[in-house]
């Protein structure tokens, strides 16, 4: 099992009440990739045992790909 599939899942409580850092907008849970998705600053936060890490640095760039998906 990868670390990914093994981190339980994020609390719906925390996910309304959390925004994009960079963006103040809205967040995704995406449970495939246990990652918060931002479409406005596309970026995936990582969740990791399942704490979100709301760090921009720490982020992955989606493509426009990506962004799409989750529109």
């Amino acid at each position: 099992m990868t670390e990914q599939s093994s981190s339980p899942p994020i609390d719906q409580r925390l996910l309304s009440i959390l925004v994009c850092p960079l963006t103040k907008g809205p967040l995704i849970y995406d449970r495939e990739n246990n990652e918060l998705i931002s479409c406005e600053a596309a970026l995936a936060y990582p969740v990791k045992e399942g704490i979100p890490v709301m760090l921009v640095d720490e982020a992955r760039q989606l493509t426009d790909e990506e962004v799409n998906r989750y529109k």
